[in-house]
């Protein structure tokens, strides 16, 4: 199902070709050091940069022998280049190409995710302003509480993508490690100076301590903003979920020409899409968990971590691209019904203005203790017979004795509740 949605630039990044040429290109990136060194000559190097190639078959057919992926791939290479092929992997483990080149890949996903996130928060921007006076109801525990701007739950995602980018951004630059350093990172068959001018060459930093692997809470952290992301996607997700009930239907995710709910019942017009991403999301935070399994390795290193990070890694980066990518569509033609938002807010009874009524009698002098018993009783007895909690307030005599008519109906202006939203839009877009 995902590799239908799948970008065709995300599924390429973590493709079988081009892990191998990104472990190519690390293994030019060393010889190019070492000549610079003066230990392969000149002439060795351009046979190398014009010829070096590998055949992803030929890797499979040799692997079946050699049990060994990266063997595999070095003899593949050297039946490309021929005899000066003795000067690749010179001094090398294989860690150092394995690590330093999946690095490359991170990079370049995460330059795709964070494109993501930009179009994301851009069309979040956009919804914000457009429903910026649109007002709905507010809940807590799923039950009314007080009007708000639909405006501002578009606002309050485009706060946390911003978020999102900026952890992203962060992680990229802990994840942009590479590892030059031989069996055990102590440089024994080759010098410092290697790493630093292949790493150079690559546009990576090196890790400043290695063992035989660049050290795994780098990966566990890039994944762990990829849940947060994921995170954020299904809480978009799951509120336009609860907005689409029949109950509430005040927003819907689109619904396109043809397009049918369900096979047994013609009306339907499910959240599928919603439903999608919650789904994946939960996928997302347990690769992430797997990855912190990863960090403590045996001594200088083991293989446990590997088996898990060809997996998670590569899926991660793909499941969060393509929820990026659909919720970005799903908000874009969202459906909006401020009538059923307005219908939805009379359904209380004017309850929501049970704390405008508190806060009125304490500050005619009652205490609070004295104001919540009569504004509850009288909020009760709303709910409980379906009367307007307005007009049961009028007919206080209790509650008269404190509040004139106008006092008690000025408590009932709904524009009351949105009158600071454009504060909050300040700090937020500007």
């Amino acid at each position: 199902m995902i590799t239908r949605y799948t970008r065709k630039e995300m599924g390429q990044i973590w493709s079988m070709e081009n892990k191998f040429r990104k472990w190519l290109e690390v293994e030019i990136a060393v010889c190019e050091a070492w000549a610079e060194l003066g230990k392969i000559p000149t002439d060795a190097l351009r046979q190398i940069k014009q010829k070096a190639s590998f055949d992803i078959q030929r890797i499979d057919e040799i692997e079946k022998t050699v049990k060994h992926d990266v063997i595999a791939f070095l003899t593949s290479v050297a039946e490309s280049v021929g005899p000066v092929s003795r000067y690749i992997h010179m001094g090398l483990t294989s860690s150092d190409v394995v690590d330093t080149a999946l690095a490359l890949q991170i990079k370049e996903a995460s330059d795709l995710i964070l494109k993501d996130l930009i179009k994301l928060k851009e069309i979040f921007k956009k919804k914000a302003f457009q429903y910026k006076d649109t007002v709905c109801m507010g809940r807590s525990h799923g039950v009314h509480a007080e009007p708000t701007s639909f405006g501002l739950r578009f606002a309050l995602w485009y706060e946390e993508t911003s978020r999102n980018i900026e952890r992203i951004q962060s992680a990229i630059d802990r994840i942009s490690i590479g590892k030059i350093s031989g069996a055990v990172g102590t440089f024994s068959n080759i010098p410092p100076e290697i790493e630093d001018i292949a790493l150079r060459k690559l546009n990576l930093k090196p890790e400043p301590v290695a063992t035989q692997v660049v050290q795994r809470d780098r990966h566990a952290e890039f994944l762990s903003v990829l849940a947060l992301i994921a995170a954020l996607v299904e809480k978009v997700a799951l509120e336009i979920r609860h907005l689409q009930r029949t109950e509430v239907f005040e927003a819907e995710e689109p619904f396109t020409e043809g397009q049918k709910g369900s096979s047994a019942m013609p009306h339907k017009r499910n959240p599928v899409g919603c439903e999608n991403l919650c789904g994946l999301a939960r996928l997302v935070r347990s690769n992430a968990f797997a990855s912190f399994e990863n960090i403590a390795l045996w001594h200088d290193r083991d293989i446990s971590h590997s088996s898990v990070e060809r997996v998670i890694i590569p899926d991660n980066c793909i499941l969060v691209d393509y929820m990026l990518t659909r919720l970005y569509g799903i908000i874009k033609d969202l459906r909006v019904y401020p009538e059923r938002m307005l219908r939805n807010i009379n359904l209380s009874y004017g309850l929501y203005n049970s704390q405008r009524v508190l806060l009125a009698l304490v500050d005619k002098g009652l205490t609070r203790e004295e104001a919540y018993k009569i504004v509850q009783s009288n909020a009760m007895q709303s709910w409980k017979e379906g009367r307007s909690f307005m007009d049961l307030l009028l007919k206080d005599k209790v509650v008269k004795k404190y509040l004139g008519e106008d006092e008690i109906k000025d408590i009932f202006d709904l524009n009351y509740y949105t009158r600071n939203i454009e504060y909050i839009y300040k700090r937020v877009f500007e």
